[in-house]
Formats: structure tokens, C-alpha cells, sequence
């Protein structure tokens, strides 16, 4: 009997039978391998997006995300968990933070994203920093950024130029600070990471504190405020709101102050946030110093002081020795006073914070004077002036080159844009030539619409560039000359071989009050009204018209005037402050008139931009100590400011404010 053959389908059935459990458990294994990648990876973005609204949350995050990375690893993840978690303990245990940079270089050669491996040496950069090392950090910093731009990861590049811009600003370099910035600030705008963006804005409202501009520092961390409470990232509010309480210390604005670090405190306690609790403590205490209550500035920088020691930031430590000194002086407990503030001294010596070097300087030659020290005392007084006088000149030249950089790099961006319209241009011209040589019947009429369109464009790029330098030396409120065209005009007569001229600088008298009692629209209406008065003044006297009136920034306007002499520069000033006086603003602030207090100066050889500025400065503060609304000349020969024999000191407005 022939027995049945096999079917194709039985013999299948017989061989994969044995092996079916074995599939089934394989495809499993590699489903629920798939899912873990893919849990860590969403609670990797989960810890990325707290980081600036709940950090305790964030870095939980972050650790469950390494626990199933340990079974299924993937070293682009994991890297990023231990970059989040060493950003988090760079604010609380360095020695942990380091465990993370070591396991993460551990993971570089595994990379598939090889510019993670550059947010290493930004967080070995934090860890310098918050160690008062700025120079290893800045170092760090700039690794991060060229290893970002090599391997060409645009979210690692704009990380790095965040923080050494933010940390140039520290050191004092305020122009190459900016420039990082706002360069990070257009890489996130490109990524679509608006908090991002946000944070890099807030730095550069820092910068600008740091330059001494605090007026608009405080306008630019009130509007990344409003945002960040919009946005939910209450440890940025904190930080921000920090920050806006120290503009309105160095503003001494002390009520405000206080108000601002109630906030920063309140905030960091339920974040459970230990390090603005402590920034927040120290920032009371100085509101305390400042009112004359040491005793109360002690028990708060004690407690600042316990929290301080769970928070690696070396600087904090200073600023909280700093205000203990001053307290401690106040308290005649000299010997503890001078200890401090050396111990003070010597981190931001380190740091190169030269702002917080001045203020240690001082408050140690005060110290040091009641302790009948007059030697040391003297040494410190004059190295406080040293500083001082450095500080000053470091933040004209920088503002200077600030302002200078972002002309050169609006003009560039100017010229690449016209550039590039005229390259648009030629290529069309040339794909006409080429018709034109197919269709001789057309060529003459296209060659024709080719030298209009060509002129057209000659045309409009000359308008263009005129039109443009004119906005950027205009101020756009009152349509006179701005700031540039004020410091361009005085750097062209410093640089003449025998300069001759007169500089004139004069700020309206309580403008802040003026803000606050009847609001910025009433502000404005102001400074359009003396804008006015200043171009319709015969400011020389003698037939010779100024070279430059401008407004220099805020409510302060400048005159410069070539040729001009001393009697001549005070007679201007004075038809200044008494146009200004005679105007009616009755219609925007009722009950209440205007005055200006004017500074006048001469240019001498051997004059700098920052020498001159600083004296017509000093006059114009002289001016306001004198009551306002009058003139007061600061020569290069004088010991101090003088009052103009002119100028009658003017009724004050109620209010506060310069």
C-alpha cells in the first residue's frame, strides 16, 4: 500500500512548532525593550521641561530615567540624564555633580549625537564656577562652544554661548557678553525653545545691570517676569525676581528691594529651593544694613549662612561675608568686621567681580578707620577708588563698544541683505542675456528693462542705506540725534590735533516721579517737549550752531559745541535750563511744572571719552546736589564741580527720583 505523501503546509507545522514559544518570547524581549527606550526617553524630555519650573521634580525624572536605561542601555539617553542631574547638583553637591561628568564621558565613544558630548565640559564649566574659579570655568565654556560648532549641534551651541556670555558679564566684558547672548538668544528662537529664549533674555537684562544701566535692567526683568508667570516656571521667577531686587538695591529703592526678596524667599521655600533661599536672605540683609539695622541684617545672614553651607557657590559665600562685615562695623565689633570682609575680598578677587571688589574695598577702609588703623585704612580707600574708577571707566568703554558692536553687526546684516538682492539681481539679468540670445527680437527691449531695473535697484540701495543710518543715529521719540551719533561726534573731536569744545549734559529733574505720578505717556510728552525746546536754541551764542544735540538716553540730553568757550558753553546751558523751566506741561502733568539740571565741561588735550563723560557727569550730579535746575561746570583743573555764576538753582518738583 503507497503511503500519503506530505503537504508543504505539514512539514511547516512540524518544524516550527518546536520553535514557536522561542518567537513569541523573542519578539517580546525585543517589544518590551522598545518600550523601555521609549519610557526613558519621554521621562528624559519630562526632566528637561521641569527643570526651570520644578527641579526636585526634574531630577527625579532623570533618575528613573537611568534605573530603566541600566536594562536597556542607550548612551545618547543616558548621557542626557546625567547632563540634567549634574546641572541640578552643581547648585547643591559638587561631588555628585562630578560623579555624573564622569559617567558621562564614560559614554562618549558610544555617541550616535556627538555633540552631547560638549554639554560635559558645560557642566565641568558650572562646576569651576560655582567653585569661584571663572577663568578655569570660562575655559570649560568656550570648549563647549567650539566643540558644538565642529560637531555643528545648534541646541549644545546655544547652551555654551549662554554661559560664557552670562559669565563674561561677571568678568566684566559686557560687549563680548552680549554678543554670546543674543547670539543664544536667536539659536533658541530657531529651535522653537521659547523658554529658552526667555532665560537668555533675563541674562542680558543681567548685563545691562552690570554696565550701570539699572533703569532699564529693572524694565527688561519686569517683562521676562509677567512671561515666566505666564509660562508656569516658577524657579526662573525666583532667579528673575532676584535679580530685579538687586537693580533696585543699586538703584536704592529699598522699599521695592524689600518687596522683591520677600518674593524670591517665599518662592524658593515652597520649591524647597535652598540656594535662592539663600540669595534671598542675603539680599534682606542688605536692605536691613542700608536702614540701620545691622542687628536684624545678622540674624538674617545667619540663617543664609546655614543654607549656604548645603550650596556650592563660593561668590554667595562672599556676598553673605561682604554685608556681615558691614553689619558687624555698624555694631562696633571692628575685629570681626575686618576679618570678614577680607575673607570677602579675597573671593571676588578670584572671581574678578570688580563691581563687588569696590564695595569691599569701602566698606573694609571704613572698618578699618574706626579700629584707628589709618595705615591700612588709607591703603584700602585707595584701592576703593582705584576700583571705582575702573569700574566706571570698564562700563562707558563697554557700553561704547556695545553700542559700536550693535551698529557693526546691524550694518553687516544691512549689507548681506543688499548683498544678496543684488546677487537675486544678476542672476536675473543673466537668465535675460541668455534669452536674449535665443530671441534677438526681444534682446534690445529686455536689455532696456534690465538697465531700469538695475538702476531701480541702485537707487533704492542708496536710499536705503541713507535711511537706515538715519534711523540708527535718530532717537526714535523726540527726532533728535541718539546716543551714537552723540559719542561718534565727541570721538571726532577728541580726535582733532588741538580738540576746542564744550560738552553739555543736562537731565530733566525728578522724571521718575513724573513716570510714577502721571504715567509713562505723560513721560514721553515731556521729553518730546524739551526735545523740541533743545532744537530751537541758538546754542552758541555767537552765531557758531552746535555740532550735536541729542539725546543721550532716559531723560538725559547732550549738547556738543566746537569752538565753544567756557562763558559761552555756560550761556548755552543756561538759555537750556531756562527754556526747559519756561515750557507748559500743564495739559500732562497738572499742578506741576519742568526743570533740567545741566553739567558743563570743556575738552582738554589728553581727554578720553570716558574722562570727559565722567566729569560732565560729575557736574550734572553736583547740579542735582545743589537743588536742580541749575548749571554747574566741572573743568579738568578743578578739585570739584563748580556752580555756573548763571545759574539760579531752580524750585524742586514733588517726587523722588534724580
Amino acid at each position: 500500500m503507497r503511503g500519503r505523501p506530505f503537504s508543504t503546509q505539514a512539514v511547516r507545522s512540524s518544524i516550527l512548532s518546536p520553535l514557536l514559544p522561542l518567537l513569541l518570547l523573542v519578539c517580546a524581549f525585543a517589544q518590551a525593550a522598545g518600550d523601555a527606550l521609549a519610557d526613558a526617553r519621554a521621562l528624559v524630555e519630562q526632566s528637561q521641561a521641569q527643570v526651570k519650573v520644578d527641579p526636585e521634580r526634574s531630577r527625579a525624572l532623570a533618575e528613573q530615567a537611568l534605573q530603566l536605561l541600566a536594562q536597556q542601555p542607550d548612551a545618547d539617553l543616558q548621557l542626557r540624564a546625567h547632563l540634567l542631574l549634574c546641572d541640578y547638583h552643581s547648585e547643591r553637591d559638587l561631588a555628585l555633580a562630578n560623579q555624573h561628568v564622569a559617567a558621562g564621558r564614560a559614554l562618549v565613544p558610544k555617541l550616535q549625537r556627538k555633540g552631547l558630548a560638549a554639554g560635559l565640559f558645560g557642566c565641568e564649566g558650572e562646576l569651576h564656577e560655582s567653585a569661584g574659579d571663572n577663568t578655569r570655568a570660562l575655559s570649560a565654556y568656550e570648549q563647549e562652544v567650539q566643540l558644538a560648532e565642529q560637531t555643528q549641534d545648534d541646541e549644545l551651541l546655544a547652551d555654551g554661548l549662554y554661559k560664557r556670555g552670562h559669565l563674561r558679564g561677571v568678568r566684566g566684558e559686557f560687549a563680548n557678553g552680549l554678543i554670546d547672548l543674543k547670539r543664544a538668544r536667536t539659536l533658541y528662537e530657531r529651535l522653537q525653545l521659547p523658554l529658552h529664549t526667555l532665560t537668555a533674555e533675563n541674562s542680558i537684562a543681567i548685563l545691562y545691570n552690570r554696565m550701570g544701566d539699572h533703569a532699564q535692567a529693572r524694565h527688561y526683568y519686569e517683562s521676562a517676569l509677567k512671561a515666566q508667570a505666564v509660562a508656569g516656571l516658577r524657579r526662573e521667577q525666583a532667579v528673575t525676581q532676584y535679580n530685579l531686587g538687586r537693580s533696585l538695591e543699586n538703584l536704592r529703592d529699598w522699599d521695592a528691594a524689600q518687596l522683591a526678596f520677600d518674593h524670591v524667599l517665599k518662592l524658593s521655600r515652597e520649591l524647597d529651593y535652598t540656594r535662592g533661599m539663600a540669595y534671598a536672605l542675603r539680599g534682606l540683609a542688605s536692605v536691613q544694613n542700608a536702614r540701620g539695622n545691622p542687628q536684624s541684617a545678622l540674624t538674617l545672614l545667619n540663617q543664609a549662612a546655614d543654607h549656604q553651607m548645603s550650596v556650592p557657590d563660593a561668590r554667595l559665600h562672599a556676598q553673605i561675608l561682604l554685608q556681615r562685615g558691614i553689619a558687624l562695623r555698624m555694631l562696633h565689633r571692628l575685629p570681626e568686621s575686618v576679618s570678614a570682609l577680607t575673607g570677602a575680598l579675597h573671593v571676588f578677587t578670584g572671581a574678578d567681580a570688580l563691581a563687588e571688589q569696590a564695595a569691599t574695598h569701602g566698606a573694609l577702609a571704613a572698618a578699618l578707620a574706626e579700629q584707628n588703623d589709618w595705615r591700612n585704612a588709607y591703603e584700602q580707600q585707595a584701592r576703593f577708588k582705584v576700583a571705582t574708577e575702573q569700574l566706571l571707566t570698564r562700563q562707558l568703554d563697554e557700553r561704547f563698544a556695545t553700542l559700536k558692536v550693535e551698529y557693526d553687526t546691524a550694518a553687516r546684516d544691512r549689507e548681506m541683505a543688499l548683498l544678496q538682492q543684488a546677487q537675486k539681481a544678476t542672476e536675473h539679468s543673466l537668465a535675460q542675456e541668455r534669452l536674449a540670445g535665443r530671441l534677438l527680437t526681444v534682446a534690445i527691449a529686455l536689455a532696456a528693462v534690465l538697465l531700469v531695473v538695475l538702476g531701480v535697484l541702485v537707487w533704492r540701495h542708496r536710499r536705503t542705506s541713507v535711511a537706515m543710518r538715519g534711523l540708527a543715529m535718530t532717537d526714535e521719540l523726540t527726532g533728535l540725534p541718539n546716543r551714537r551719533a552723540a559719542l561718534a561726534e565727541l570721538e571726532a573731536q577728541l580726535g582733532r590735533a588741538a580738540p576746542h569744545c564744550a560738552l553739555l549734559l543736562g537731565d530733566i529733574d525728578l522724571f521718575k516721579a513724573i513716570n510714577d505720578n502721571h504715567g509713562h505717556l505723560a513721560g514721553d510728552h515731556i521729553l518730546r517737549a524739551v526735545g523740541e525746546a533743545v532744537r530751537g536754541i541758538d546754542h552758541s551764542g555767537a552765531g557758531r550752531p552746535a555740532a550735536c544735540l541729542a539725546r543721550f538716553g532716559g531723560e538725559e540730553f547732550v549738547a556738543v559745541l566746537p569752538g565753544a568757550l567756557l562763558d559761552e558753553a555756560v550761556a548755552a546751558a543756561e538759555v537750556f535750563r531756562t527754556q526747559v523751566a519756561a515750557l507748559d506741561v500743564s495739559r500732562w502733568t497738572p499742578g506741576r511744572g519742568v526743570t533740567i539740571s545741566v553739567g558743563v565741561t570743556l575738552i582738554v588735550p589728553g581727554d578720553s571719552l570716558s574722562s570727559l563723560l565722567r566729569r560732565a557727569d560729575e557736574a550734572l550730579y553736583a547740579a542735582k546736589a545743589q537743588g536742580r535746575n541749575c548749571v554747574v561746570i566741572r573743568t579738568a583743573s578743578s578739585a570739584a564741580p563748580l556752580a555756573a555764576p548763571l545759574a539760579p538753582v531752580g524750585a524742586s518738583s514733588v517726587g523722588s527720583g534724580a
